[in-house]
Parts: structure tokens; sequence; C-alpha cells
């Protein structure tokens, strides 16, 4: 048998992808992933010995595509670090509208339906979840003299990531953007709570 090409190993990482995200992992079997990519067995299992080593080729991908696939194209023309934010938040709720709430965060999904999973997958979901709060985290600290002083951005950036998460998980529950769109009023709202309460400490400052 030929040795696979790195296409070959891209395109299975392609379709793993695509699949996962529509069907789920425990749904998708490997006959829907060789069927899909157009390959054979021995071409998988030679690139990927087991499922879950397809998987964790899944969550690389996405781990270092997650500022060329989703934070470039959100920020494109956005210089305000908090609008930046907002803008992200819009993208999620474009994909929602694109597919009539059935779309899940594919990271968010994985885990959820993940219960336990072993120590290498439950790593790479956490640098997944770990890039994106850092991400906003980056924002945060670009604004933090709009903040409070000793506002824990991290702890910040992963309440933005949960309010996401969860605004997302019950537009799907309910097959309506409300929800999220609920949730990211009320982000927005406690943000502005911050910004004006830094900005009154600063008037008080001697």
């Amino acid at each position: 048998m030929a040795r696979p090409t790195r296409t070959t190993r891209e395109q299975f990482v392609d379709v793993a992808m695509r699949l996962f995200w529509q069907k789920g992992y425990g749904a998708t079997s490997i006959a829907d992933i060789l069927q899909a990519a157009g390959a054979n067995a021995g071409s998988l299992y030679y690139c990927f010995p087991t499922k879950q080593d397809l998987l964790i080729a899944v969550l690389r991908r996405y781990h270092a595509g997650i500022h060329p696939m989703l934070l470039a194209p959100a920020w494109d023309g956005v210089e305000d670090p908090i609008e930046k934010i907002f803008a992200l938040l819009a993208r999620y709720r474009e994909a929602l509208m694109a597919t009539d709430c059935t779309y899940g965060c594919p990271i968010g999904s994985l885990a959820l339906e993940l219960h336990e999973p072993d120590p290498a997958v439950r790593t790479w979901l956490a640098a997944n979840f770990d890039a994106w709060t850092g991400a906003i985290a980056r924002c945060l600290r670009e604004a933090r003299g709009r903040l409070p002083r000793g506002t824990n951005l991290r702890e910040l950036a992963s309440f933005i990531l949960t309010t996401m998460e969860g605004g997302v998980m019950q537009a799907r529950t309910h097959r309506s953007p409300a929800t999220y769109d609920a949730a990211v009023r009320q982000l927005r709202h406690y943000l502005s709570h911050l910004e004006a309460a830094a900005t009154l400490t600063e008037r008080k400052s001697p």
C-alpha cells in the first residue's frame, strides 16, 4: 500500500471535523469517515491508528485555527477591544441564524458529549478553551484602563466564555436566538457597569 500523503491525512481531519460537528463524535463511525473521504481503511489507520487519534488531530486543528478561522474574521475592521468581544459573540449568533439555531460550538459540543474523556483528549479540549479565553483576556487587558482596578481579567474572560456557551446551548434547545441575545445584552450591561465604576473611581481619586 502506498504511504498516504499529507493531503490524505489533512483530508481525514477535514472530514472528521465536519462529521463530528454534524453528528457528534460517538455517532460518527469509521465507515462514515471512510465514505465521506472516499478512502480505504488502510489509509485511515496508517494516519490515525484509532478514532481517538483522529479526534485529537481535529482538536489540534481547531486550536491552531482559532485566529485565522474565528478571531480574524470576527475582528476584521474592529479596533475597540471591548467591541472585539461583542463582535466575536455576534459571529456565533450569525452561525446560529444561518443554521436555524442548530449550530453548536464544536469544542463545547465535544466537551459535553465526552463526559469523561481520556487525558489526552481532555488536555486538547482544555487547550482550546484556554486559547479562547486567552484571546478575550488580551482584549480585556487592552481595555484595562476602562475597568476597575483589581478586576480579575482571566476570570472575566472565563465568564464571557460561559455566557457564550450557555447562550448557544439554550438557543439550540429553544430553536430561537432569544436566550442568546438576552445573555449577550446582560453581558454588555455588566461590562458597561464595570466601565462606569472605573470612571467614577477615577473621578474621585485625588
